[in-house]
């Protein structure tokens, strides 16, 4: 198993694809797309894979050269979920998905990225696999993508946050819907519940429009952008009003950076302004 890493700089550093890779790791520029590579098991999620993509999760978050990540998955499917028998033995400890020094939860039950994610699922999108894609700030499909939460008709639970996103993103019917009777469903259906914000032709497509999400984020001001889900997090894990007694501070301090000169500054030349985070 190759491990995603910082480099010396503090820089997240590449894992091109091969057998040996279960997660990938491809640096462009400001952004960085993250591989689930298991295709010979539909994607299915080890423990190995799982904490290599909470690695890779935390690597993100902590390299301040890259503003945005785009998740997706390498072969004829983003990910059927979890590898029940790889988990079984973390599962029957009761600590099937605890979290280790360098590791970002992939689930946010605790904490969540401070800059964005965007989610690009295809084919089979099951279980775990779309409750990591439920985690995601943006979510692109592609047509051919099927969707499932089907764990109770397998005498389990979803158990990755599924019962708390779901219901919030789609609606308490919509949700119970297909969590209760196991039934699939497709992109359309998604995106009429607003579960995804576009559908693309097929998954290089998809591919190619979460890419290009990702690179129109990393043009804003990154320090803007991490207020916006800091304030947009605090209303959902705690409440409106305490977003609200945080934006007039919020709002005020992004007044004395840097980049906000620079956007001033860029805008009365009228050229694109080059934000760095300060």
């Amino acid at each position: 198993m190759i491990i995603p890493k910082l480099n010396g700089k503090g820089r997240m550093a590449d894992i091109p694809l091969s057998s040996e890779a279960k997660i990938t790791v491809e640096r462009r520029d400001e952004i960085v797309l993250i591989g689930v590579n298991r295709p010979q098991i539909y994607n299915r999620f080890d423990p190995d894979a799982f904490f290599g993509l909470a690695k890779a999760y935390y690597d993100f978050d902590n390299d301040p050269s890259l503003r945005a990540a785009v998740l997706f998955g390498h072969g004829e499917n983003f990910s059927r979920g979890i590898d029940v028998e790889a988990f079984a033995p973390l599962a029957k400890a009761g600590t099937p998905f605890a979290m280790k020094d360098g590791m970002l939860d992939p689930f946010a039950k605790a904490q969540q990225l401070s800059k964005p994610l965007i989610a690009v699922v295809h084919g089979d999108t099951w279980n775990m696999g779309h409750e990591l894609h439920l985690v995601a700030d943006i979510r692109v499909a592609s047509a051919d993508v099927r969707f499932g939460q089907d764990e109770n008709t397998h005498g389990r639970f979803p158990g990755g946050g599924a019962t708390i996103r779901f219901p919030r993103e789609a609606g308490w019917g919509n949700a119970m819907r297909y969590m209760l009777t196991g039934e699939h469903w497709g992109a359309e259906e998604a995106l009429q519940m607003g579960v995804i914000q576009e559908i693309a032709p097929n998954p290089a497509k998809a591919l190619e429009a979460g890419i290009g999400l990702a690179q129109k984020i990393a043009g804003c001001g990154p320090l803007g952008i991490k207020t916006t889900l800091e304030s947009a997090h605090l209303s959902i894990n705690q409440s409106e009003e305490a977003a609200f007694v945080k934006l007039e501070e919020q709002f005020g301090g992004l007044f004395h950076t840097e980049d906000f000169i620079e956007g001033r500054k860029a805008e009365a030349e009228g050229r694109s302004p080059v934000y760095q985070g300060k």
